[in-house]
């Protein structure tokens, strides 16, 4: 039998070209891979808008109706079989993420993207050409497979490119492709609408996101892998390449991807003496880690924001503007909850990240409460110019909510569930905080419906309480974790080191400094001296700290150990 572990790559050619090394590869890695978030945006606002659409209820639920009757809520579909089509997606994203992380792990951050990217195709094509629910159902579920997947591997992939003072940045270009995912949808549904009584109305959109499906599977091909992943997977000289190309000039003999690529290279080899954390460690010893990893995204899905994106033209329809207006103002709201996420990208790494998340907390709780309000007081009015002044206040109370969402807890649970797991647990960590997002996703799109149904404006209020709990949970529980690198997280919570560790720090082969990417000509034999302490070299020999071997090909790439004092231990 096949096993995944047989897949792993057994070599690594970077595809690039040498033209981009330096930052703008470092962007454009961070944003083309962060088209796979924006996939999953793309998809809430389809959703949304189809919800709408007569034709797709039509087609869908079997119900002829008007738009008078959309606007109003009476349209006779069942509450449930419309959560159960929007839900459907996030239990099979919630089974994907867990399966995710061996993919990540054993066939690398990229493989994984390029995977989800296929898969992400399959669904649309599947969901262009649906002649029933059934078949929608089954392309929203396949669907569900491939965000899981992504929006397991991206946070990783950013975390990892990021330099250590810019992570909040890289992860916030995530978050911001995908609500700009969920912009473009907002607007192609309404330029779509258009369309109706076609079915390209609601098939349209669709189309639009198997062409970007095809823009991230092409992109991977061209995608760098992550200088941590090579190195821990026995690459090393193709790691401190990648950290060159991302984070320099891609002279591999600047002191500072040196430095950098000396840490990672040490935590690595740390880590792999202790072996791939199980699950069951991942609970036990990063006990406060998985807390807020889970807890992270909980409270982002709890806080109200799928109540809010899920169902935003029918709740626009609801407040009292017209299908048409609706549209137009979901795709308004749409472009107010990228605009969040810009001042976020510049400051959540100078002021931290607890500080956002207890702004957001507040932000969120007072327009929540203003938008329950203002939905009960608009339930006495008739539909009609006596809805709109409240009307108009329910859309500028969610523009509001959306804005603070899009700077607090929509970037920071993605950077925190990244960020704070060792290497030897992030992929599993990771999936541990995605699974979490999923699932409490899936919990607010299955009871969204019957709520709205049943208390209408009240829904709201029972959100509110939540954002009050994440707030005070955050205040008691998060510690800060901006301003360090990935390998010095472990001093934020306090890790203890074993006895064994604390002797020896673990370094990969590395040439001289100053002959790093030397000269071709080869009659510079010592381009190919590389500094090794105490470790077997395919002859079995050994070297002390200080022995420079020579005539070891430049493609070396075995594992070396450094020995120090136990007081110059890093």
């Amino acid at each position: 039998m096949l096993s995944l572990s047989s897949l792993k790559p057994k070599t690594y050619v970077p595809r690039y070209p040498r033209w981009m090394i330096g930052r703008p590869l470092l962007v454009a890695t961070s944003a083309l891979a962060s088209l796979g978030d924006a996939m999953f945006g793309y998809s809430q606002g389809i959703i949304a808008a189809n919800q709408v659409q007569p034709s797709f209820i039509k087609r869908m639920f079997g119900k002829d109706v008007t738009m008078e009757q959309i606007q109003t809520s009476d349209t006779g579909v069942n509450p449930f079989i419309v959560a159960i089509t929007v839900a459907c997606l996030n239990i099979t994203a919630l089974f994907s993420a867990l399966g995710s992380a061996y993919v990540c792990d054993i066939l690398g951050r990229r493989m994984a993207v390029r995977i989800g990217a296929v898969i992400y195709f399959i669904s649309a094509f599947i969901q262009i050409f649906a002649p029933n629910l059934a078949t929608l159902i089954v392309g929203r579920s396949i669907q569900g497979l491939a965000v899981g997947m992504l929006s397991m591997t991206v946070p990783i992939l950013q975390c990892e490119i990021a330099p250590g003072h810019a992570r909040g940045f890289f992860v916030s270009i995530e978050y911001l492709c995908l609500n700009a995912g969920y912009a473009v949808s907002a607007w192609v549904g309404y330029g779509f609408f258009f369309a109706i009584p076609n079915e390209i109305s609601w098939r349209g959109p669709y189309i639009v996101q198997a062409v970007l499906a095809a823009v991230l599977f092409t992109w991977t091909i061209f995608l760098p892998e992550t200088p941590r992943w090579l190195i821990k997977n026995g690459f090393q000289m193709e790691g401190l390449g990648t950290l060159a190309d991302l984070h320099g000039t891609g002279d591999m003999s600047d002191p500072a991807i040196q430095a950098s690529y000396a840490e990672i290279a040490a935590t690595v080899e740390r880590e792999k003496a202790l072996g791939e954390a199980p699950w069951s460690q991942v609970f036990k010893q990063y006990t406060r880690r998985a807390i807020i990893g889970i807890t992270c995204q909980l409270f982002a899905q709890f806080n109200g924001i799928n109540a809010i994106l899920y169902f935003l033209p029918e709740n626009l329809g609801r407040a009292g503007f017209t299908i048409p207006q609706a549209l137009l103002y979901s795709g308004a709201c749409a472009l107010v909850y990228c605009a969040g996420t810009i001042p976020t990208m510049f400051l959540i790494d100078k002021w931290g990240r607890k500080i956002f998340l207890l702004v957001g907390s507040c932000a969120l709780a007072i327009a929540l409460a203003v938008i329950g309000g203002l939905q009960y007081h608009a339930n006495t009015l008739p539909f009609g110019d006596a809805r709109m002044p409240t009307a108009d206040g329910i859309f500028a109370a969610v523009c509001v909510y959306l804005f603070f969402f899009g700077a607090t807890w929509g970037p920071t649970p993605w950077l925190l569930g990244a960020e704070i797991f060792p290497l030897r647990a992030r992929a599993k960590g990771m999936a541990l905080s995605t699974i979490s997002n999923w699932m409490s996703n899936f919990i607010i799109a299955f009871i969204t419906p019957p709520f709205f149904d049943a208390i209408s404006g009240g829904y709201y209020f029972i959100l509110v309480g939540f954002c009050i709990i994440s707030g005070v949970f955050v205040f008691f529980v998060y510690p800060e974790t901006a301003h360090v690198t990935l390998e010095q997280l472990s001093q934020v919570f306090g890790d203890t080191v074993p006895d064994f560790e604390k002797a020896e720090t673990f370094v990969p082969l590395q040439l001289a400094p100053e002959k790093m990417r030397s000269t071709t000509s080869s009659d510079d034999s010592d381009a190919s001296k590389l500094l090794v302490a105490h470790k077997d070299i395919s002859n079995g020999s050994r070297a002390s700290s200080s022995t420079a071997l020579e005539d070891i090909p430049l493609e070396t790439s075995a594992h070396v150990k450094f020995e120090y004092p136990v007081e110059h231990a890093v």
